[in-house]
């Protein structure tokens, strides 16, 4: 074999070896993501635009600043006829626990993550409902 066709052989090889390593890693981050019991769901949305359900919880950042995104949620259980069990808030957060007719318990965290982003923590019962939460999360995008 001459030279020149061994640094074929040679580059081809190379170039498999890279293609085989990353198609590892792909099947070896996707089995690690499904046997977790996660699902993850990455969206665009507005404001900041990252919404992910990640084991039973909604997490969603939004472009508005905290007390904003409170009267949102607070119009937002309203509308959705939940009965408010509790609210507590300060300058850097805010906890909302209300109950649907169902009697599923919904749990809503806010945190100032800096002056116009906020992030929206939502769950809905033990194990979560991801439609639910959406529909939350899409009536408080609605009232901002």
């Amino acid at each position: 074999m001459t030279t020149k066709n061994k640094n074929t052989f040679g580059n081809r090889s190379a170039q498999l070896r890279r293609v085989m390593r990353w198609a590892a890693a792909v099947v070896l981050g996707a089995t690690a993501l499904l046997s977790s019991g996660c699902l993850l769901l990455a969206a665009g949305a507005a404001g900041a635009g990252t919404v992910a359900y990640v084991r039973g919880e909604l997490a969603a950042s939004l472009g508005n600043e905290l007390g904003a995104v409170v009267k949102a949620t607070n119009r937002t259980i309203e509308q959705l006829k939940f009965a408010k069990i509790a609210e507590s808030a300060d300058a850097l957060s805010a906890r909302f626990t209300a109950r649907t007719a169902q009697d599923k318990k919904i749990e809503i965290v806010l945190t100032k993550v800096g002056e116009d982003l906020t992030k929206v923590e939502i769950r809905v019962g033990v194990f979560g409902d991801e439609d639910v939460s959406m529909t939350i999360l899409s009536k408080i995008k609605a009232n901002l």
